[in-house]
């Protein structure tokens, strides 16, 4: 099926065209007020995508497809906290001006061919900044072209470590997320501390997603008593995991981590084990790990225990719902971040925290330039940002370290995510 790109010129809380129209047709947003802002900041020469009073921002994610669930989120939350602030009066910037942030939005289809035409699409209209986009394999085909074009390709949605390790090289990219390395870390640190005997299998994609996962994950249980006994990987374009699945069920491992991207995918993979008659303890990666989109379709509550990693409130849980900052994303995202998309995943709110960000980098910038920018967004330490949980904070100022610093081991409890005490 051909997807059609439609933009629609709007601001403030003008509404759009529902999601069925925007996950079919690739809707997106024009930024307004682009140019090179002429005499912004008193003499300076702006940068592309910056003006007295506007700055545009740009990000292609996945609106279509089987990513288009963690896609649209990735779109919403970043968009509901612009919008939000911007219908308050706009956002304070360290050069004393005051300004709209604008997103621009298309779909890729989690395509890297399809990223990289988006992404120099939006450079040629003048976006300032390419920030918060969604994959590893897309955000990869990007990075080398952000570089050459000195584009900040900023705050990613991905824990890949090739988008924060090597700073030096690739100055102008910078992740968010805490790294998939991390999340396979602290999957083994928990096996290795049982105190017994643990057998387990792993299932990884086959590029840096799955091989960050199985690194962390080895670094973890090396000298224990933790054995791995069947490894199995896929393509993101493979249709089905069924056969990898049946290969790792005759195992019959105590645990199983299954390093799974692809939200259908990832339900297949447990409606399969259990179909085959094999119940581990299960390891999900926090991007297929929500209960509504990957555990209930999946049956997941067979397992003995499924476990994932946290560094969020989440929005949709009862057990927050008092709480300030929950209150303000609910309200602002029913606004806004509605009109995108109406499925809850952990991208929702990962993006959200991403426009808490960028407001502190915008506060930090004394010129109107890329390079300003840059240097403020490196410049973030010890920021509370809203619905991070306690004692998990941002800090940009290390050299091979995303913006997020800290995760938390999570079970599920049968609705929700609750800290791990022990396996």
């Amino acid at each position: 099926m051909m997807n059609f790109q439609k933009t629609t010129r709007l601001s403030g809380a003008v509404a759009i065209a529902g999601i069925a129209a925007l996950l079919i047709s690739g809707c997106t947003r024009d930024a307004g007020g682009t140019g090179n802002g002429g005499g912004a900041g008193g003499g300076t020469e702006a940068s592309p995508g910056i003006t007295d009073d506007s700055l545009s921002l740009g990000i292609s994610s996945p609106l279509s497809g089987p990513t288009a669930g963690p896609g649209s989120c990735t779109v919403a939350g970043l968009y509901t906290y612009l919008e939000a602030k911007n219908a308050d009066g706009g956002f304070e910037f360290g050069d004393g001006k005051t300004r709209s942030v604008d997103l621009t939005y298309l779909d890729d289809a989690y395509d890297p061919a399809k990223a990289v035409s988006n992404f120099r699409q939006l450079v040629n209209e003048e976006v300032f900044a390419y920030v918060g986009a969604l994959g590893t394999p897309t955000n990869a085909a990007i990075m080398p072209i952000a570089d050459e074009e000195e584009v900040p390709q900023v705050l990613l949605i991905t824990g890949a470590t090739a988008f924060s390790e090597d700073q030096a090289a690739n100055p102008w990219t910078y992740g968010l997320l805490p790294t998939y390395y991390d999340e396979g870390f602290a999957f083994g640190e928990l096996l290795a501390g049982a105190g017994e005997p643990v057998t387990v299998a792993t299932l990884a994609q086959n590029d840096d997603f799955g091989e960050d996962y199985l690194a962390g994950f080895e670094a973890a249980i090396e000298g224990s008593d933790v054995e791995v006994v069947g490894s199995a990987t896929y393509e993101p374009s493979d249709t089905t995991l069924n056969p990898q699945v049946t290969e790792l069920a005759a195992t019959q491992a105590d645990a199983l981590l299954s390093a799974v991207s692809v939200t259908p995918l990832q339900v297949g993979v447990l409606t399969r084990a259990q179909s085959v008659g094999w119940l581990p303890r299960v390891f999900l990666p926090s991007n297929t790990s929500t209960p509504g989109t990957i555990i209930e379709p999946g049956a997941g509550g067979a397992y003995p225990a499924l476990y994932s990693t946290s560094l969020t409130k989440t929005p949709v849980s009862p057990a927050v719902a008092e709480d300030e900052d929950v209150i303000a994303y609910n309200e602002a995202f029913k606004q806004y971040g509605s009109t995108i998309t109406t499925t809850y995943t952990p991208h929702c709110v990962w993006s959200y925290i991403e426009g808490a960000i960028l407001e502190e980098a915008f506060k930090g910038m004394e010129e109107p330039t890329r390079d300003s920018f840059m240097e403020a967004l490196k410049s973030i330490q010890g920021f509370e940002a809203p619905l991070l949980l306690d004692g998990i904070t941002v800090d940009t100022t290390r050299d091979d370290q995303p913006a997020i610093d800290g995760i938390e081991l999570v079970q599920f409890n049968g609705t929700g995510y609750a800290p791990v005490e022990s396996y």
